[in-house]
């Protein structure tokens, strides 16, 4: 999956965990892709914890707000459902009484497909969260037919949820784009225990790990060595 490619795959960006950084390497990819002449699309396929898609806890509202191509558009497009309750997506739909229809997220895709390439699929929480009664996150990846990327923390205990994520797709027959890990902690992480976590997940697992990205200070116009592990993987 290069730059240079005629059709991008979709790029669906799955977490070792809830808070693991997707929604920041969404973004940096919606810029990545824009900044190439390519235009892609962000999808947040179940948003909780919020009363709708312009809600300041909103992701797509995150997004849309510091991607300059996407000013002035509507957030909502971004987000097929959308639930009050901070659950996880089945918990949250119960909730209000709403069984999510992964077709309805599906036909989404391919009808963004037609005008935008690719589109940027991001998770709820972590892969082995309930999304409908028989559905766990992990199941959607292979329905939406899309790369995956792992966002993962850059700290201690990373080794073990990177490591477990990656076996568990693994057994599914997905083998993932590459990892990246994100450090936005209140302190950085020690740059020899982050060596030493790369070293560990490529060792056990074969997986190239991309790169770190580092606590970006403005979102809207990030550090340019923020798209590094990005360059490693689609190319320049």
């Amino acid at each position: 999956m290069k730059i240079a490619d005629e059709r991008l795959d979709n790029i669906y960006v799955a977490g070792t965990d809830t808070c693991a950084g997707k929604t920041v390497l969404s973004l940096l990819l919606m810029q990545f892709f824009y900044a190439k002449g390519i235009e892609p699309f962000y999808l947040k396929m179940v948003q909780t914890g919020c009363r709708d898609a312009y809600d300041i806890e909103s992701d797509a509202r995150f997004i849309y707000e510091n991607v300059s191509s996407l000013k002035g558009k509507d957030c909502a497009e971004s987000v097929p459902y959308c639930f009050r309750n901070p659950k996880a997506p089945y918990f949250a739909a119960r909730d209000q009484g709403v069984n999510i229809d992964l077709e309805v997220i599906k036909k989404a895709i391919d009808k963004k497909n037609i005008s935008f390439h690719p589109v940027i699929l991001e998770a709820a929480g972590g892969l082995l969260v309930p999304v409908t009664e028989k559905a766990l996150i992990i199941d959607t990846i292979r329905i939406m037919e899309a790369g995956t990327l792992i966002a993962a923390r850059a700290g201690l205990g990373t080794i073990n949820h990177t490591l477990l994520a990656i076996e568990a797709l693994d057994k599914r027959g997905i083998r993932p784009l590459g990892v990246v890990f994100m450090d936005f902690g209140e302190k950085p992480t020690p740059q020899d225990m982050i060596s030493e976590n790369i070293e560990a997940v490529e060792n056990v697992s074969g997986l190239k790990v991309a790169g770190v990205i580092n606590k970006i200070k403005n979102f809207s116009n990030p550090a340019k060595n923020c798209y590094e592990p990005l360059i490693k993987i689609f190319g320049a």
